[in-house]
């Protein structure tokens, strides 16, 4: 068994695009490959200064037979798939039949993922929170984010070419950065350890190469389409935008604070451009006030942010990988859908749009169907039995609307067999 942790660069950001668009642009690579076999002592590859990665381990990657072992292993297979397809392409195999769009990635069938076996036990998904709740030894370092954004991200596009900060111009930095990457596979190898007591049951790993081959096929984006929708939407923006300009006279009718001060002048009071304020100030408001706030729905209607993520998480085939996360529902092990998913929030400054689940923030309200609510992100707060009811999952308590204006607990719907209100655009 190896077990691996690779440090990379990319001019894609990872968190918009996700992992295999990522990897998809001339401007990928490897920085540092860190690996041990069978628990043996850590050893680091630089591959940023030249150094090789053995041929041995290089011929073990492709190999069904050796298990690769990594936290959120999706990642190094994806990058390393890349890397052997162009650098080693001699040790590079893929799978299925040659039509099949995942050709450009190694087989998952011969890979475990730690962060999947800490989420069957309803730990976090994180490297180094897993560490901190199992009190290993070798915790994750802290000084790796730093240079991650180092080393790893741009720091300046010149003539259309990112550029990135040498190893060799910061050599006390470069050499922290072998040692966090050293540090992440003793991490994994202790907290793999501690998990073995409980194996993960063999058919949760075969549902996850399925996810994994899933993941790797991606879904068709029509490109052509997003970019229309993408340029229509810009052109009513524009329109609309222009249009309340001239009867508000303010600056920018998209700043909340702007169009607030504004509707004060024409009395009509207001502490929020929410949809529902929005909606009731328009029963009773008269011209030109009416007009600027049918316009203000308009304007918070045309959001194509879908396409945008769609566009950002396509590779160059423009097929979207990479769309599922296995057992992203910690403990009840359901699949959540990943990076493309927009949520409704409204931001600190009242501002309400669509935005990447990832970048939500802790400062944004979110919407939970009837009411803007704070969040703390995902928080652990003890386990429940779930029920399933009109596609929904959810524990018994939960509720959820029947009608548009009736919700009850999703057991009462289950047993009195009540459809659920799927409801209306936000």
């Amino acid at each position: 068994m190896i077990t691996i942790d690779i440090e990379t660069k990319s001019d894609k950001d990872i968190s918009k695009c996700g992992v295999y668009a990522y990897t998809d642009t001339p401007y990928f690579d490897i920085l540092l490959f860190a690996y041990s076999i069978d628990g043996q002592p850590v050893q680091v590859v630089d591959t940023a200064n030249g150094e090789e990665i053995p041929e041995s381990v290089l011929a073990a990657l492709a190999d069904e037979n050796v298990v690769k072992r990594a936290f959120n292993c999706n990642f190094e297979r994806v990058c390393l798939s890349k890397y052997l397809r162009e650098n080693h392409p001699q040790y590079f195999q893929s799978y299925s039949i040659d039509e099949d769009t995942v050709g450009d990635f190694l087989n998952p069938e011969s890979w475990h993922c730690s962060m999947i076996h800490a989420r069957t036990l309803g730990l976090p998904s994180s490297l180094a929170e897993v560490g901190k709740v199992l009190g290993i030894e070798q915790q994750k370092m802290t000084e790796g984010k730093a240079l991650i954004k180092f080393f790893c991200v741009p720091y300046d596009t010149i003539d259309g070419v990112p550029q990135f900060h040498n190893p060799k111009d910061y050599p006390d930095k470069w050499e922290i950065f072998k040692a966090y990457n050293k540090r992440d596979v003793e991490a994994e190898m202790e907290i793999d350890k501690k998990l073995s007591r409980f194996p993960v049951p063999d058919f949760i790993w075969q549902e996850f190469y399925l996810d994994q081959e899933i993941n790797d096929r991606g879904i068709l984006v029509d490109m052509q389409l997003a970019d229309k929708a993408i340029s229509l939407d810009a052109e009513a923006k524009e329109e609309l935008t222009s249009e309340m300009k001239g009867l508000t006279g303010v600056e920018n009718p998209n700043s909340v604070y702007q169009l607030l001060d504004w509707l004060e002048t024409q009395g009509y009071k207001s502490d929020s451009l929410g949809k529902a304020q929005v909606q009731e100030l328009i029963k009773t408001a008269k011209e030109p006030v009416k007009s600027v706030l049918q316009m203000r729905l308009q304007l918070s209607k045309s959001s194509v942010k879908k396409y945008t993520a769609m566009k950002n998480t396509a590779c160059n085939d423009n097929r979207a990988r990479g769309m599922f996360s296995f057992y992203g529902a910690s403990r009840t092990g359901r699949f959540c859908i990943a990076e493309s998913t927009m949520v409704l929030i409204k931001d600190v400054n009242q501002n309400v749009y669509e935005k990447p689940i990832q970048d939500v923030l802790l400062t944004d309200l979110v919407f939970d169907g009837e009411d803007w609510v704070k969040h703390e992100g995902v928080v652990f707060s003890g386990e429940k039995e779930v029920i399933e009811w009109d596609e929904i999952i959810a524990t018994p308590e939960h509720q959820v609307f029947i009608d548009e204006y009736m919700k009850i607990p999703l057991i009462e719907a289950k047993e009195m067999k009540i459809p659920l209100w799927k409801g209306k655009n936000i």
